[in-house]
Parts: C-alpha cells; sequence; structure tokens
C-alpha cells in the first residue's frame, strides 16, 4: 500500500503539463512528503470540457461496512465501561480516515464493478494525481519496513497516478466534529519489480504517457479504461531510501 508520495513539482508547471487551468494555486510549492489526509495536487475535470488543477484531501470514502464494523467495535467497548450511547449517532460520527489506496475495482463473488469503487470509476470522477517519486516500505526484502523510494529515474519526471476523486462529508477525527471535503485516492495493482522485490502485495496504477493519461481523463466507461489498472514492469528506479521525504528535486 502506497502511502506517501513525492510531487517536486510546481502547480504551475503541473497546470502547463496537464493542459489545466491552474485557477488560484499558481503559488503552491512542491511537496516532497505527501501524506495521507493531506492536501495535495490533483486534476480534475471541469466541467465544461476542461480540466484543472486543484487541491484535495487523499483518501476516499471508506465503505459502509468497515465504518459499521468500527462503530461497532467503539460500541462494545462503552459497553464494558457501563455507559450509555445512541448507536446511530455513535455511527453517524464514526471516524472515517479515509482509503487511500483502490484495488478491488471488480467483485470477486461475481465478476461485476465493485459496488462501493463502481460509483467513482466514471470520467466525472476520475482523476490525474501528480507524482515524481513514491515510496513502499521494504515489508520483502531486509523486512525493515523503511521506506524505498521509487521513480521513472533518478532526475524524477513527472508521472501520474490514475485517480478518483469525490466530494464527501464525514468525521476525520472526533476533535474536528464533521467536515465537508473533496478528497482523492489512486488505483494500485499487481506488483512489478522492481517495487516488487520490497512490496510484494501490489504497487500504484502509473500513467507515464500523454495517451495514457488522455485516454484515462476521456469519456469513455470504466469498461475501455480498466485496462489501465495494470503494473508498469521494469520501468522505475529506486532513487532513495529510509528518508521520510524525497527531497531530492529534479534536475
Amino acid at each position: 500500500m502506497c502511502n506517501l508520495y513525492s510531487i517536486a513539482t510546481s502547480a504551475a508547471e503541473i497546470a502547463r503539463a496537464t493542459r489545466a487551468d491552474v485557477g488560484s494555486f499558481h503559488n503552491q510549492p512542491p511537496n516532497t512528503g505527501v501524506y495521507p489526509d493531506n492536501n495535495a495536487p490533483v486534476i480534475v475535470h471541469d466541467g465544461v470540457g476542461g480540466r484543472r488543477l486543484d487541491y484535495l484531501r487523499w483518501g476516499m470514502p471508506s465503505s459502509s461496512q468497515a465504518i459499521f464494523q468500527a462503530a461497532s467495535k467503539r460500541a462494545d467497548r462503552l459497553r464494558a465501561k457501563g455507559k450509555a450511547f445512541d448507536f446511530n449517532e455513535l455511527l453517524k460520527n464514526e471516524p472515517d480516515r479515509g482509503t487511500t489506496n483502490v484495488r478491488n475495482t471488480t467483485s470477486k463473488a461475481t465478476g461485476k464493478v465493485n459496488a462501493h469503487w463502481g460509483r467513482w470509476l466514471g470520467p466525472a470522477n476520475r482523476c490525474l494525481v501528480p507524482f515524481t517519486s513514491f515510496a513502499e516500505p521494504d515489508q520483502d526484502h531486509e523486512g525493515t519496513r523503511q521506506n524505498i523510494w521509487f521513480a521513472l529515474d533518478e532526475s524524477r519526471p513527472m508521472a501520474y497516478f490514475a485517480g478518483t476523486w469525490t466530494p464527501h462529508a464525514c468525521v476525520r477525527m472526533i476533535s474536528n466534529g464533521w467536515e465537508e471535503l473533496s478528497v482523492f485516492a489512486f488505483l494500485t495493482t499487481d506488483s512489478a519489480e522492481p517495487v516488487k522485490t520490497y512490496h510484494a502485495k501490489a504497487m500504484p496504477v502509473i500513467l507515464t504517457t500523454e495517451a495514457e493519461c488522455d485516454a484515462w481523463m476521456s469519456d469513455k466507461p470504466w469498461s475501455e479504461v480498466a485496462h489501465l489498472q495494470r503494473p508498469l514492469p521494469d520501468c522505475l528506479k529506486i532513487v532513495n531510501r529510509r528518508v521520510k521525504q524525497d527531497e531530492a528535486a529534479p534536475a
């Protein structure tokens, strides 16, 4: 699961590369360590045939089943302490910290588009998430869980995660209460080398060409772009290790 990446490119450069309206974000600085629930630049449809750059929170809505299970566990703890509660209110305010990676786009049981994710796989909700490098924890090589950073090459050219986004309202943190958000996540797929050596479970879905980006952002239905949810074999390089931010900016 990829929960850390870098975008060492300015908002204006991202907008130029993706033919997007930069809006009021010209002066947004690069971010060499994007973490879950942080804001990050995302390219979305502007609703009138173009694209715009926006800053969205990382973490799509979790499934209702996951929220129900979490609320049920919280209810069990309250019962054990002899405290009274309203379960419906508890459920409404159960924190949804967001889902950062979208893997199961097809239901294993039915072979159809996943009921939870399917509502956001259509053209209006697909997006491009620009990055210059991303990190995976070393789970399978030395087992240190230290960050291994990957990029297309040492110069860290910009590429894109195939993403999805939506407006959302939830409680992220109990202390903050109910929030109205615009959130995103990106798709993952089977891991390929060199990522596989360190993190065999999965890797992000990466788009590297203008044609791939245009296809993902087209008005084609999910069935015609689903093939883009595939590994990117032998195209990545290890560019950093054991750091929380990939501060080596592109040349």
